[in-house]
């Protein structure tokens, strides 16, 4: 398949996702779940999954399929489609428009093709290999950022870092413009960042679903997307991610995650060995 064929299958699959998750947004009994019974949330995930694996296996039967609810279904390609059909649940729960569904193709491991697509507010940002990096149909691109300092920094949440992870987070947090760190928003976050206006995102603990979409998407916008220790990701890193909108802040942003093991030598007697 081309490109241009895979692009076209993957708005598909967007757009389907999106039908199946929009009845449940802001629902009644959204926030309840009772013993045998599923929470909206939970449905709609299936749902959203559900037809997007169907699509698949009708339009793509010799890909691969990886996704959040329903485990992995190989293929006979080098080629996995990446399905997240809710990132950022506790947005979705609590009626926040900034969750996203996230759809990856992967050749050989490596994203190829990302959509981050939040249904309810309409807004889509698609990015594929040697392709700039579009909002709704319009080509977006990161902004500049002279110096660290100046950085805004966006996570989904404090309590998703360990107490080592939360160490190189807050050393990194220290250096840049704390007056305007986000917190919460998920693969939005990543999308904000490729339109240019957010900084930095740094996260821990991400799976392969959480991350694939977002990789074409900020790179395709001139940003760079990378592990804790600046190494690109691909289907076997760890999940601990950054993006940054300026690629030119890298080494900054290793230096400054690292320095916390500056500190740690003295107090603890013991080197951390970062993962």
């Amino acid at each position: 398949m081309t490109m241009e064929q895979d692009l076209a299958l993957a708005m598909r699959l967007a757009d389907a996702a999106g039908a199946a998750i929009r009845p449940y947004f802001r629902s009644p009994d959204i926030g309840t779940e009772t013993k045998g019974d599923a929470s909206p949330v939970t449905v709609a995930d299936r749902a959203a999954e559900e037809a997007m694996r169907a699509i698949l296996r009708a339009e793509a039967p010799r890909d691969g399929i990886i996704g959040e609810e329903f485990g992995t279904e190989k293929g006979t390609s080098r080629r996995d489609w990446v399905l997240d059909p809710i990132d950022g649940t506790v947005s979705f729960v609590v009626g926040r428009p900034i969750f996203g569904t996230l759809i990856a193709l992967l050749v050989d491991g490596w994203p190829v093709l990302g959509v981050i697509d939040q249904p309810i507010l309409g807004e889509r940002w698609v990015g594929a290999s040697g392709r700039a990096t579009t909002f709704n149909g319009q080509p977006v691109r990161t902004r500049r950022c002279a110096q660290l300092s100046d950085a805004v920094l966006a996570t989904t949440g404090p309590h998703y870092f360990d107490a080592h992870e939360g160490e190189h987070f807050m050393a990194l947090a220290a250096q840049t413009n704390h007056k305007r760190m986000v917190m919460g928003g998920d693969c939005y976050n990543y999308g904000l960042l490729a339109s240019g206006h957010i900084d930095l995102v740094c996260e821990a603990g991400l799976k392969l679903h959480d991350w694939a979409a977002l990789v074409p998407i900020v790179e395709g916008a001139g940003g760079t997307m990378c592990d804790w220790n600046g190494d690109p990701l691909h289907a076997a890193s760890e999940g601990h991610v950054l993006a940054m909108g300026d690629g030119a802040r890298l080494e900054d942003v290793v230096e400054a995650m690292a320095a916390s093991h500056d500190h740690d030598h003295g107090s603890h007697g013991h080197h951390h060995d970062h993962p």
